[in-house]
């Protein structure tokens, strides 16, 4: 919301009777005080969990930049109280209102726009906006971002396109006020010690699910190449909310990491661009970036995967493209004594049973509400298969967080399952790169995958999608193009007569006619979200007495042209 305006200080942060504002302590300070200063806005709250989160952060850049005298920031709270106000505010090292003053509070929301919190709005000394971006320029840069204007940031960016261009182990970990890592003895570790290393800086919460479950497979890899003498080195770069946490989980792994907090791990969690955690950055010999995340590799080749060089992971994919073109049931499923899934009763069923079948592979849990939701789409297709093609069978792969959770969702299906909590899932989540559930991967009679996208084919096809080939696609969209043939492509209907309906295809949607559940065809608005299924668009097409009109067939639910 940055603009030309210039915002006179005084009159938008007094109030009739009030020309000062308030320290944690009581003291008043004078508004005419802060004239020529640059001001930071602070938007908070202290029922606002990322307001918490960042408050100590920006106070911290506060506490190095206010006393030269340049800078000051006033909070403008929207905590619902006076004590929780009081109790956040006694926090912070800067100025606010005092809490009764609530009609300052809503017209300054008003006047800069502010829909959600944290929220930093910094004015320059003539009172114009300078950013009103400041918790994300704090966030990435720190100190650094100050005195936040467009030049400042600019001069950042380019400091970091350099830093990129001479990426070095030491411009990745090296701070103004630190040149080690620490180990998890509590020892300072010279970063001009891990040169000519190649480095794993492993970014990771501590107790999320998933960090927790990579963390020992990591500690095991990282173990066997210390046996062998390889140079390599891992830093945590860890991301949690609490030292405490931070302290645990430096005593679960044999690593080096970054101080708790350390300004460093911010920054290196943009400038790697972090989307996902865990993940493992590996970076070669010479400094520069190797991979982005190796993490997946190491999960499903551990020590085989190092040096992580591209001619090892070409290496690699050799192997695995020859897993594939060998994989059989038995090699997917069984893992030493584990030969068996269950039936409803608990009954193993051993996998040999099932050779020869083809399978669905279902990953789903029973708090996912899209897996909730898809359950039925694949019971109906699942019971329309069987009755035909008695040599399928769907198992149920959990990542329920219970046994009582598993039982109950389990005992809505009429397929076989993977007992809870066994540790194939985790196998047959990296082989079949599952990121995401509800979803279906189809395995044919021979053992090999035909397909990791069955979710989506069942989704809009049913029962149809059987047996899941790309064959079967081909055929189902040739089929699907001849049922559209002699529609229009655009029409109006009374239903939507804001704009024309467009003829489209949809993987799944609700008709806004009907209330039934539509895939393939829609007559679709996309700016209104509005779904007819062809049926519903095209019935004004036939006769009220429902045979078809003169030139048009009308069956399976649909009309089409003749």
């Amino acid at each position: 919301m940055a603009s030309d305006a210039v915002h006179d200080l005084s009159s938008l942060v007094s109030s009739e009777g009030r020309d000062f504002l308030i320290r944690n302590n009581g003291d008043q300070v004078k508004i005419s005080s802060l004239i020529g200063k640059n001001v930071g806005l602070y938007f908070s709250a202290s029922w606002c969990p990322p307001c918490r989160r960042f408050t100590p952060v920006f106070a911290g850049v506060y506490e190095e930049v206010a006393p030269k005298g340049e800078f000051e920031v006033i909070f403008i709270s929207s905590d619902r109280d006076e004590d929780s106000f009081k109790d956040y505010f006694s926090k912070m090292p800067w100025l606010s209102f005092p809490f009764s003053d609530s009609e300052i509070v809503k017209r300054l929301k008003e006047l800069f726009e502010v829909r959600g919190i944290p929220r930093l709005v910094v004015l320059d000394p003539s009172g114009k906006v300078s950013t009103d971006q400041g918790v994300r320029l704090v966030t990435e840069h720190g100190i650094s971002a100050y005195p936040f204007t467009a030049e400042q940031i600019q001069h950042l960016k380019e400091e970091e396109e350099e830093a990129r261009r001479n990426q070095t182990i030491s411009s990745l970990l090296v701070s103004n006020s630190r040149d080690y890592v620490i180990s998890n003895d509590g020892n300072q570790i010279p970063v001009s010690e891990l040169e000519g290393k190649v480095i794993g800086l492993y970014f990771s919460v501590y107790g999320y699910a998933d960090c927790d479950e990579f963390t020992p497979i990591l500690v095991d890899t990282y173990k066997k190449l210390k046996e062998k003498g390889q140079n390599f080195e891992i830093v945590l770069i860890s991301l949690d909310d609490a030292n405490k946490d931070f302290s645990e989980a430096l005593k679960t792994v044999p690593w080096l990491a970054l101080p708790f907090q350390d300004e460093k791990c911010r920054k290196l969690t943009r400038y790697f661009d972090l989307s996902t955690i865990p993940t493992l950055v590996i970076i070669g010999q010479d400094g520069k970036t190797l991979i982005s995340n190796a993490a997946e590799l190491v999960e499903e080749h551990g020590v085989d995967a190092y040096p992580f060089t591209q001619e090892k992971l070409d290496e690699l994919a050799e192997i695995e493209k020859s897993k594939l073109e060998s994989q059989t049931l038995e090699s997917i499923l069984v893992h030493g004594e584990k030969d068996f899934v269950i039936g409803k009763d608990g009954a193993k069923v051993p996998v040999s049973e099932l050779v020869g079948k083809k399978i669905l592979l279902y990953f789903s849990a029973h708090w996912c509400p899209p897996c909730r939701s898809f359950l039925p789409k694949l019971i109906e297709s699942y019971n329309e298969i069987k009755q035909k093609y008695k040599e399928f069978e769907v198992i149920f792969i959990s990542s329920d967080r219970d046994d009582n959770s598993f039982q109950e969702f389990f005992s809505g299906m009429p397929w076989l399952a993977l007992p809870f909590g066994d540790e194939r899932k985790n196998f047959l989540n990296r082989r079949f790169k599952i990121q995401g559930i509800p979803a279906v991967v189809a395995i044919n009679e021979s053992g090999r995958t035909v397909s990791t996208e069955a979710r989506k084919l069942i989704t809009e096809h049913g029962a149809n999608a059987y047996p899941f080939t790309e064959e079967r696609l081909e055929q189902l969209e040739k089929q699907l193009e001849e049922e559209s043939k002699g529609w229009p492509e655009k029409l109006k209907h009374e239903l939507h007569d804001a704009h024309e309906l467009v003829r489209t295809r949809r993987t799944s949607y609700i008709c806004d006619a009907c209330d039934g559940m539509g895939s393939g065809w829609s007559f679709y608005c996309k700016e209104c979200d509005f779904d007819l299924h062809p049926k519903c668009a095209l019935k004004n097409e036939v006769e009220a007495n429902g045979e078809g009109k003169e030139g048009w067939i009308c069956e399976g639910g649909v009309c089409r042209k003749a």
